[in-house]
């Protein structure tokens, strides 16, 4: 058996990592961006209560995914990534130039366009969760490490962008001509909120380039795995007879991120239920602790966030918004080297982090 080439498996690396890039990036680069346009939208510091419920709503996508799997069973994962990664670009780039647009909703002026558009890019990346891993599940376990790792540059890289960008702030300097007569300065950021946007816009792009760029590598559509010699993402044999130990070796690698059927045998003949898994109580245990994480992380304290926040002002929560989200793939780096499968620990970390 020939092993791939190792410029084209960096190469493959590459392009998945920056494929995963694309999963959360716009969402992230919303709320790392909050603290620069609440001054100038009318919702003013209840601007993240509105977002976290529109982030919500995005889990509507899942069931649009789930329909369009019921109504066309069997079909690749090519087409809605093509679709979640468009809706991505394209709302990202309207963002640009479109984000401060404000009409009077029930006698109110609301940033329609800015809400709008937050919606629909929460629909996309919510969709890519059960989009993206599917389409991995045809390439090498080994892959999914580096498709995570995208997965934590789609926060890295916005907050990145974010603590270059800065926050603007009001500064009390002496007048020329007085020394007693001190007048306010207003120190913008950087680089505009649109200028953010485009560069949000860019990272997207790059992502999906890079899809495309992996379905060029890939020798078959990916949801047929076969076992074709041209492939080089996998390992295979030539086409000649082979003994009966390289087949299996064939039909395992086919589909690699699925339980092969040696082990589906052995893990049947087990009497011991501990080799099926978790005990029902550590599955119950884990599983709420995933709910109230994921509910603090991703719903209470964002909307809560600007409120804390505000006795301090922008720059305050400027840095706290920005280094909260890259705390996160930045843990997840480290879990790469360092797990724990304990339950108790896992209760310790789950609760030191709320």
């Amino acid at each position: 058996m020939a092993a791939p080439p190792l410029g084209r498996l960096v190469l493959t690396h590459l392009l998945v990592a920056l494929f995963g890039m694309g999963s959360w990036a716009a969402i992230n680069g919303i709320w790392v961006e909050l603290p620069v346009v609440v001054k100038d939208l009318p919702e003013g510091w209840s601007l993240p209560s509105y977002l976290s419920v529109l982030v919500a709503l995005g889990n509507l996508g899942l069931l649009v995914v789930t329909l369009w799997r019921r109504l066309a069973p069997g079909k690749s994962e090519q087409a809605p990534i093509q679709v979640v990664q468009a809706l991505s670009v394209v709302g990202t780039a309207l963002l640009a130039p479109l984000w401060h647009h404000v009409a009077p909703v029930a006698g109110q002026l609301h940033s329609v366009a800015f809400l709008t558009l937050a919606l629909v890019l929460a629909l996309a990346c919510c969709a890519s969760n059960v989009t993206f891993l599917p389409f991995l599940s045809h390439l090498p376990p080994p892959f999914l490490r580096s498709f995570f790792l995208g997965q934590g540059l789609s926060a890295l890289l916005p907050c990145v962008l974010a603590l270059v960008q800065g926050v603007g702030h009001l500064e009390c300097l002496p007048a020329p001509n007085s020394g007693t007569l001190w007048l306010p300065h207003d120190f913008p950021e950087r680089f505009p909120a649109s200028t953010f946007f485009w560069m949000l816009t860019a990272l997207l792009v790059t992502s999906a380039a890079a899809f495309q760029g992996l379905l060029l590598l890939l020798p078959s559509p990916p949801s047929v795995p076969t076992a074709g010699p041209e492939s080089d993402l996998q390992v295979r044999a030539p086409r000649v007879e082979e003994e009966e130990e390289e087949e299996e070796e064939l039909e395992e690698e086919a589909l690699p991120l699925r339980e092969s059927p040696s082990q589906a045998t052995g893990a049947t003949a087990s009497p011991d239920p501990e080799a099926h898994g978790l005990l029902p109580v550590h599955r119950a245990c884990l599983l709420g602790l995933l709910a109230v994480t994921n509910a603090l992380t991703n719903g209470v304290l964002p909307a809560v966030q600007s409120f804390s926040c505000l006795p301090y002002g922008r720059l305050a929560y400027h840095l706290a918004v920005v280094l909260g989200s890259a705390a996160n793939p930045l843990a997840c780096f480290l879990a790469m080297g360092v797990l724990c499968r304990c339950c108790l620990g896992c209760c310790v970390w789950a609760c030191s982090r709320t």
